[in-house]
C-alpha cells in the first residue's frame, strides 16, 4: 500500500502552484532511490523520480520553448541558446530550493547526510519530476502555467542572452546528457598573417559542424554556433 502524501508536502506544492489530485505520483517524484533501501517487495518500497523526471523534462522544454517562440522573433539559433539556459539543470535546482524544496525530497539516510537534498542534480531532477506529476494529473495546458510562474523572472532576465557560443553549446551537451564537444582544426590555410582556419566540432552520437575564420577561436565559435543551429 502506498504511503500518503505527508500534509506539510502537500500544502507546500498547493503553495508551490501545483494542484494535487492523485497524491501517489507526487510522492513518486519526490522520491530519490536511495529511499528504497529495502527489497522491492517491502511493503515499504515507493517508486523513483526518474521515470517523471524524464517525461517532465519534455514538457518543461515545450512550455518553454512555446513561451519563447511567442515573446520573441529572434532565429533559431538564439532561442535554441535562451531555451538551453531556462531548462538546465542548474536553473531547474535554483528553482526548487526558491520554493523550499530540500525539506520535502525523500532520500536515504546515507544519502541525506552526504548533502543529497542540496544537491544540483538531485533537486534538478525532482523539479522536473514534479512537473511530469503536474502533467499527468492536470494536463498540458495548467502545467504549462505552474512553470511560467515558477520561472517568471528567468524568462524576464538574462539567461541565456549573449552567452558565448561554445558556452551554450556546453549547457545545451550537459542537458541532453550528451558527451562534451570536441574541436578540431581540420586545415590551416595562408601565411600567419593572413591564415584561415577550419575547425570543426563534434558531440559523440549527436553530429558534427564546421566553421572557417581568420583565427582559431573565431572558427570554433562559428563552428559551434554553426552546431546548435543545426542540432540544437
Amino acid at each position: 500500500m502506498t504511503n500518503p502524501l505527508p500534509p506539510e508536502t502537500a500544502k507546500w506544492l498547493k503553495d508551490s502552484g501545483f494542484t494535487v489530485r492523485t497524491e501517489a505520483i507526487w510522492l513518486e517524484a519526490l522520491t530519490h532511490g536511495s529511499f528504497n533501501s529495502g527489497s522491492p517487495q517491502q511493503e515499504n518500497h515507493a517508486r523513483d523520480y526518474q521515470r517523471l523526471e524524464f517525461l517532465g523534462d519534455r514538457v518543461l522544454g515545450l512550455a518553454v520553448a512555446g513561451w519563447l517562440y511567442r515573446a520573441s522573433d529572434s532565429h533559431e539559433g538564439k532561442l535554441s541558446q535562451r531555451l538551453n539556459a531556462l531548462v538546465s539543470g542548474r536553473t531547474c535546482a535554483r528553482i526548487a530550493r526558491n520554493i523550499g524544496m530540500p525539506d520535502h525530497v525523500r532520500l536515504g539516510k546515507q544519502a541525506r547526510e552526504d548533502g543529497g537534498a542540496d544537491s544540483d542534480n538531485i533537486l534538478g531532477d525532482v523539479m522536473e519530476a514534479l512537473i511530469g506529476a503536474s502533467f499527468l494529473d492536470n494536463g498540458f495546458d495548467v502545467t504549462r502555467d505552474v512553470i511560467l510562474q515558477l520561472w517568471e523572472s528567468d524568462l524576464s532576465g538574462d539567461a541565456g542572452k549573449a552567452k558565448h557560443p561554445k558556452s551554450a553549446l556546453q549547457e545545451w551537451a550537459a542537458h541532453n546528457k550528451r558527451a562534451m564537444p570536441h574541436y578540431g582544426v581540420k586545415s590551416r590555410q595562408g601565411p600567419d598573417h593572413a591564415s584561415r582556419f577550419t575547425v570543426e566540432v563534434s558531440i559523440h552520437n549527436v553530429g558534427k559542424a564546421e566553421a572557417t575564420a581568420t583565427s582559431k577561436g573565431e572558427a570554433e565559435k562559428l563552428a559551434a554556433r554553426a552546431f546548435l543551429k543545426e542540432f540544437g
